[in-house]
């Protein structure tokens, strides 16, 4: 019998997870500063590849304070949209995403490595992110792009969405992922930024949601419908405001509640 693709779900079990946040954005003192409070409190930072933003200084930097605090470094490569942040759609043509997030995840696969830190997984960032998770085409080519870089990297995708599916097709394995601090859809999407209810920033809401998903494999949605979905890792992010007032809060209240936070790839006697 031929060997199943695998998701993360799969091999953890319910009462342990990943928290992982999207850091390297910025080189302001302030804000790499709280970077480094954020990484006290996850398992998993998701480096964004100088495209979208970040440079090579600061990926440097955030690598190594990745290194001091023990968490797992992921890549996060996004649009070539710096004015938007990676979040506007429409910049690369599906047909040239492939070589666009390779490109990125050696990158930092490169600056990682001068540092003794090797890559755990890859991430897609914004507008990338969520057309991945629609557009069977662009998941696949994500998909490619990781597997074409290294096979052993663990692709990150919304839970349920064509980005895990392409990652299974090709053999390797997926973190199905959750937001802590994002409004959903009663489609699995996420609200888009902008919308009302897009963006959750009550600390004690967050952390209930963090443990309903982690304890139940359920979300509420924005009408009040209950969504079910996995979450092999779940996302805070670097620039909600107090994200490391949150990030500290939800790993206190996942600790009190008995689960376990561990990297993706970690094994259970790490």
């Amino acid at each position: 019998m031929s060997a199943q693709p695998i998701t993360l779900h799969l091999l953890l079990s319910r009462m342990r997870v990943d928290l992982n946040c999207d850091l390297g954005e910025s080189a302001d003192p302030d804000r790499l500063a709280m970077e480094e409070r954020i990484m006290a409190s996850v398992t998993s930072v998701n480096v964004a590849c100088g495209v979208h933003a970040g440079s090579p200084d600061v990926m440097r930097r955030t690598v190594l304070a990745a290194r001091l605090h023990g968490v797992a470094v992921g890549a996060h490569p996004g649009f070539p949209d710096r004015e938007g942040m990676g979040r506007t759609e429409g910049t690369v043509p599906v047909a040239e995403v492939e070589r666009l997030v390779a490109d990125q995840v050696r990158a930092l696969s490169a600056v990682a490595a001068e540092e003794g830190v090797t890559l755990a997984h890859v991430k897609p960032h914004g507008a990338l992110y969520h057309l991945a998770a629609r557009d069977r085409s662009a998941a696949e080519a994500v998909a490619r792009a990781v597997a074409v870089v290294d096979r052993r990297l663990v692709l990150f995708g919304l839970a349920g969405s064509p980005a895990v599916e392409a990652g299974l097709a090709l053999g390797l394995t997926v973190a199905e992922e959750a937001f802590a601090d994002r409004g959903y859809r009663a489609d699995g999407s996420l609200v888009p930024r902008g919308q009302a209810g897009a963006l959750i920033t009550d600390e004690r809401e967050v952390a209930a949601r963090v443990l309903r998903l982690v304890r139940e494999g359920t979300v509420e949605t924005v009408d009040g419908a209950i969504l079910s979905l996995r979450a092999d890792t779940i996302c805070l992010h670097g620039d909600t405001p107090g994200a490391d007032r949150l990030a500290r809060l939800v790993r206190r209240e996942l600790i009190r509640a008995g689960v376990r936070l561990l990297p993706v790839g970690a094994s259970d006697a790490a």
